[in-house]
């Protein structure tokens, strides 16, 4: 591997600073927020589960169900729904994390739980519908 790989663009031209990856997807939780109201309403409807979570992605992820496809829709953001439980299966909520997570979660008629997935991490932010 290179410098200019280790480092970035070091010298030659400068790159304008991109836009924020979260403004884009505020723009598409906006554009989607119907429907993940509706699928929330679902899962605690049918008793999948009282804490719905939407991931929201440009990449591929592998856990929960894809929902909103960003190819289809001509969009940024893919966004697929789970559970509070499927992430403590899976281990990205740690088991003994799980008050903590509850303690930060927003009324689920009210708000989305979106898991927002990008480069440089990942992290929870819970957006109105």
């Amino acid at each position: 591997m290179d410098a200019e790989e280790l480092l970035g663009n070091v010298g030659g031209e400068q790159e304008l600073p991109k836009e924020s990856p979260l403004i884009s997807l505020q723009k598409d939780l906006n554009f989607y927020k119907d429907t993940l109201r509706e699928v929330a309403v679902d899962i605690m409807v049918e008793g999948l589960s009282l804490y719905p979570i939407f991931i929201a992605h440009q990449h591929q992820v592998s856990i929960g169900e894809i929902i909103i496809d960003k190819e289809e829709m001509g969009r940024e953001w893919t966004v697929q729904v789970s559970t509070l439980e499927e992430f403590l299966e899976k281990g990205i909520i740690e088991k003994d994390k799980k008050d903590v997570f509850l303690y930060s979660y927003k009324d689920p008629d009210a708000y989305a739980c979106v898991f927002a997935v990008v480069p440089e991490g990942a992290n929870f932010v819970f957006v109105p519908y």
